[in-house]
């Protein structure tokens, strides 16, 4: 998968072109709150020239944007600025996401050749961050990951295992060569929740880290009346929709990276046994409230709850917007991986 997120210049710009000091010395006199005339009168450049290249780099322009497969970019949730504690849960902006550290360690993969085009992980996020307060600037402050402030311990709350679970599928029984993660083809899955009990499926590989969406809308009979007891899961993540969308995704894929399945105790993994017939997949439970049993899936969630906040109705996501987030994710280079993608991790063990 060749890099899309830098461009080589094949000669050099010419004087009416901006070049990358310039941009810089912007960026640094513009952070200091520098006016645009005062930027131009230091760089000897026009007025008209330096506001231009700020509208062009703003927060808001489209560059960086989650694109869908056919290269269509999703606009996402308008995201006003309510402050840095903003109280209820919203819609937060969508954007490639690529952590500094990310960034800094694709470099010298995507420019081996070139040692200008390298730059500490530090350095950019002391260029984020407003000199003398240690706060985000407020367009950057939509595009945090998370909005937690301060870490939130966690107790540990014992409870016993569902009825469909036996303990020949407990996680005790998977195979030792599943957690070393040599070999694609083992996936970790959970539902991630919002308003009104929607809900969206993930599927993670373990070894390549490549996402699987799973759309799971709701019912038609959704909310036309009371919910009956033991009746249809009509919020559309019952143990027949996920079974379904799961079969559905995992066998559009090679039959050699469709090993197993280990997935919590929750209730929409009850026809586990109809999935293992229809896919193929082995499937294991985790520990009654042991989520780090499935690390890697919970790591994902929490980077998809960028685009997915809590609180929020999932269901206003199309089929077509998970598919571009999950790319989003698929494109992005992990430490894990060696700075490789998801999908380039995945394509170089299928070819």
């Amino acid at each position: 998968m060749p890099p899309f997120h830098f461009s080589q210049s094949s000669k050099p710009l010419s004087g009416r072109y901006l070049a990358f000091a310039e941009r810089e010395e912007i960026a640094i006199l513009r952070v200091k709150e520098h006016g645009v005339r005062a930027i131009a009168r230091k760089l000897g450049r026009a007025p008209s020239t330096i506001s231009r290249e700020l509208r062009r780099n703003a927060a808001t322009r489209s560059a960086g944007a989650v694109t869908a497969p056919d290269g269509v970019k999703i606009k996402g949730p308008k995201v006003p600025w309510s402050g840095r504690r903003a109280g209820p849960r919203q819609h937060r902006r969508w954007a490639m996401a690529w952590s500094p550290e990310q960034i800094a360690r694709r470099l010298p993969l995507d420019f081996p050749a070139d040692d200008s085009m390298r730059i500490s992980h530090e350095t950019i996020y002391q260029a984020l961050y407003v000199q003398g307060r240690g706060a985000l600037r407020r367009e950057l402050t939509a595009c945090l990951r998370t909005r937690r402030t301060l870490r939130m311990p966690r107790a540990r709350v014992h409870g016993k295992g569902k009825s469909f679970v036996s303990p020949e599928i407990m996680i005790s029984e998977r195979p030792a060569e599943i957690a070393d993660r040599a070999v694609p083809g083992r996936w970790e899955g959970d539902l991630i929740l919002g308003l009104g009990s929607s809900a969206i499926g993930t599927l993670v590989e373990r070894t390549t880290r490549f996402t699987i969406l799973l759309h799971l809308p709701r019912m038609a009979a959704y909310g036309a009346s009371a919910r009956i007891k033991n009746g249809p899961a009509l919020a559309g993540h019952g143990a027949a929709a996920v079974r379904d969308a799961i079969t559905r995704t995992i066998t559009s894929l090679p039959e050699q990276i469709r090993q197993s399945l280990t997935w919590d105790q929750g209730a929409e993994m009850a026809q586990h046994a109809d999935l293992r017939i229809a896919t193929g997949l082995q499937v294991y439970f985790c520990d009654p409230h042991s989520p780090w049993q499935r690390g890697t899936n919970e790591n994902t969630n929490g980077l998809l709850r960028q685009y997915f906040s809590k609180g929020t109705d999932l269901t206003a996501h199309s089929a077509d917007d998970l598919a571009a987030v999950a790319m989003t994710l698929n494109s992005r280079p992990r430490k894990a991986l060696g700075w490789k993608t998801p999908a380039e991790a995945l394509n170089q063990y299928l070819r």
